[in-house]
């Protein structure tokens, strides 16, 4: 099936000239000759308009879920519903104006995904006042600075993080007006905050002062700023992006336009689990969408490794992660697939490639093999709520034989999106059961176009077979530039087309695939360039790898890798080896490494990678990236030059014994 997703633009390159370093222009198929135009069907000028619409329309409806502590235990799902939302999000919107914050000011958000979150966000958009989300792993210099050159002067609060932003030493503490916690302040930290000329408040007293001090609304216009998001960044100081209104009503109204196409519409009944920070734009879009459908949104009690839990209880119909929480889906299966005797592997193996024979003759999720769903592939449905009929995998390339996999077996449909804050978060989408799309992310947006430009110290040619270069994205839900810093705005904008860094391949069926970032695409000492990040993917599905860094050094000719083995199959491992000690002794043995290298020539090989692409030396590491290093971003992108300053000697020593 070679069904076409994207149609090219020839003549469409405005600004490029007859430049022949840029490719053609390629629009999705629902904009072959312009944007579409909204109706009133599709029309909302502002988020706030998002918001107040779905109040009025589904006024009983869930919106807001979340879990209590009882006992010591997670209780069930508590929830609110639109209208009891509005009604505190207007008591807020008065206390923030009674608070002397006009129009245009900075209102910060700093803390986990939970109700008060997005209140205090809807708020913001009351008031025209605009929201700087703060992811909450930030730790106290890069709060500090998005806090000072935002200038922010309220910054509602989790209560675990009043401590970090009461820091004495941090100059925002100087302009601060206002802290509200999301529950309430210890009295040591009222005192402090008091010493230092900043008034807080409990969430309650603050509810209580805006009702208290009832105001008319200043509503904003499509053109007002709605949100500057900080990009968490894995270099250099975060950079502030700017969106509006529009941007984000846009992104919405395209997806709006986009379901239309399918016979699975999201409802209101449909319900999101949100443990990716709001912080992020994917779960912010996310849930602005769900809240234009009138559906629900029950977020995570708060430890990811615990999520299960939280699905199991919410049951949701959608859920949203970046690849390596899919992966730890994939490998949970994988896992339970090895604890079953051969026969029954053998069955399921059977179910698998019968599935996936249908599905890829063009069978939808629900047609292509009830019987292998119900025999095999519901167990696996189950462990995830039971009722998931989408998954989205947003923040990097999610890897083909993952994808694949998840779309067999977990009865839903399964697809990659593509975007950047500075896009609002969509750039191109897959479609959802389209199996020709597997290891894509889809064809250009309904409201942006992609064009691909030349790389050519690399070899990438836009005009070339297959094209590929960096992907450039133009349209309407693209920012309005970097805050307070003109000179990256203009480094990174040129007519119009913003130059995202990614570096993709157009296929022949219109549907674009991820290769790498331009940045971490390397250069070996014989010439050959190498794309990282491509590589941890492949990399990674090894059954032995929990998590892998790969690095490449210019003036040598090979790779190395840091790996974190999976705890269990190391401990497996030693058990048949003979080795019964602790995890971390038993990765430092010679014999564990050379294993581990043989799992990876064992995956370079299946997966037919070049010679120069194969891993010649690791470095064991027993703990993960994720721990207190700062090694990954708040959506888990490696920091690879805190990862090399980390292991240059341990990097250097392990070159000088490769042969």
């Amino acid at each position: 099936m070679n069904k076409q997703f994207s149609v090219k633009v020839e003549d469409g390159r405005k600004g490029a000239g007859d430049d022949p370093s840029v490719g053609p222009v390629y629009r999705n198929l629902l904009a072959e000759h312009c944007f579409p135009s909204l109706d009133d069907s599709h029309h909302l000028s502002t988020t706030w308009d998002v918001f107040r619409s779905s109040v009025e329309k589904y006024p009983d409806n869930r919106m807001l879920g979340w879990r209590e502590l009882v006992d010591g235990k997670w209780g069930p799902y508590v929830w609110k519903t639109y209208k009891t939302v509005y009604e505190e999000v207007l008591q807020v919107a008065y206390a923030i104006r009674a608070s002397g914050v006009q129009p245009g000011c900075k209102v910060g958000i700093y803390g986990s995904n939970c109700p008060q979150w997005i209140v205090a966000m809807e708020a913001c958009n009351a008031q025209s006042i605009v929201c700087v989300p703060l992811y909450d792993t930030l730790g106290a210099g890069a709060v500090n600075f998005i806090l000072e050159h935002a200038e922010v002067d309220i910054v509602f609060v989790q209560d675990k993080k009043v401590e970090q932003l009461l820091d004495p030493e941090c100059t925002h503490t100087q302009r601060l007006k206002v802290i509200v916690c999301f529950t309430s302040m210890e009295e040591e930290e009222k005192k402090k905050a008091a010493s230092i000329g900043i008034k807080s408040f409990s969430w309650h007293d603050f509810l209580h002062m805006g009702s208290q001090h009832p105001s008319e609304l200043q509503t904003p216009q499509p053109s007002d700023i709605c949100t500057i998001m900080y990009t968490s960044g894995t270099s250099g100081d975060p950079k502030g992006v700017i969106l509006t209104h529009e941007h984000a009503t846009t992104t919405i109204a395209g997806v709006d336009i986009f379901m239309e196409q399918f016979e699975e519409k999201m409802t209101v009944d449909d319900v999101y689990l949100s443990f990716l920070p709001l912080a992020h734009i994917l779960d912010r879009m996310i849930e602005e969408y769900f809240f234009r459908m009138g559906a629900s949104v029950g977020f995570y009690h708060g430890d990811i490794n615990a999520i299960q839990d939280d699905m199991m209880e919410l049951k949701p119909t959608f859920l949203a992660g970046v690849p390596r929480v899919l992966e730890r889906i994939h490998e949970g299966v994988l896992k339970g697939l090895e604890e079953l005797n051969p026969r029954r592997r053998k069955i399921f193996d059977i179910l698998y490639n019968y599935k996936l024979r249908w599905l890829k003759s063009g069978y939808k999720q629900n047609y292509a093999s009830p019987f292998a769903d119900m025999l095999a592939f519901s167990k696996i449905r189950d462990r995830l709520g039971g009722r998931v009929r989408l998954i989205v995998s947003g923040g990097a390339p999610l890897s083909p034989e993952v994808e694949e996999f998840l779309r067999v077996t977990s009865c839903a449909f399964v697809l990659q999106g593509y975007g950047l804050t500075e896009t609002c978060g969509l750039a191109a989408v897959a479609y959802p059961y389209e199996m020709s799309m597997v290891g894509t992310v889809g064809s250009p947006f309904v409201y942006t176009e992609l064009r691909l430009e030349e790389v050519a110290d690399m070899g990438y040619d836009p005009l070339a077979y297959p094209p590929r270069g960096e992907i450039c994205v133009r349209g309407k839900s693209c920012f309005a530039g970097y805050y307070k810093n003109p000179e990256l705005t203009n480094e990174v904008m040129t007519d119009g087309w913003f130059h995202t860094g990614d570096i993709g391949e157009m296929l022949p069926n219109g549907a674009v695939r991820i290769i790498d970032r331009k940045k971490h695409l390397i250069k070996l000492s014989q010439g050959e360039y190498v794309a990282l990040e491509y590589l941890e993917k492949v990399y990674g599905i090894t059954p032995i790898v929990e998590d892998i860094w790969v690095y490449g050094d210019s003036f040598k000719s090979s790779l190395v890798a840091v790996v974190v083995p999976n705890k269990e199959q190391a401990e497996r491992w030693g058990r048949q080896s003979g080795h019964e000690t602790c995890f971390s002794s038993l990765c430092k043995l010679t014999q564990l490494r050379d294993y581990i290298l043989c799992e990876l020539k064992s995956t370079a090989q299946r997966n037919k990678l070049r010679g120069f692409e194969h891993v010649k030396g690791v470095i064991v590491e027993a703990e993960t990236f994720e721990g207190e290093k700062d090694f990954l971003t708040p959506t888990l992108k490696k920091k690879r030059n805190k990862l090399l300053n980390h292991y240059k000697v341990q990097i250097d020593h392990l070159y000088e014994n490769i042969s």
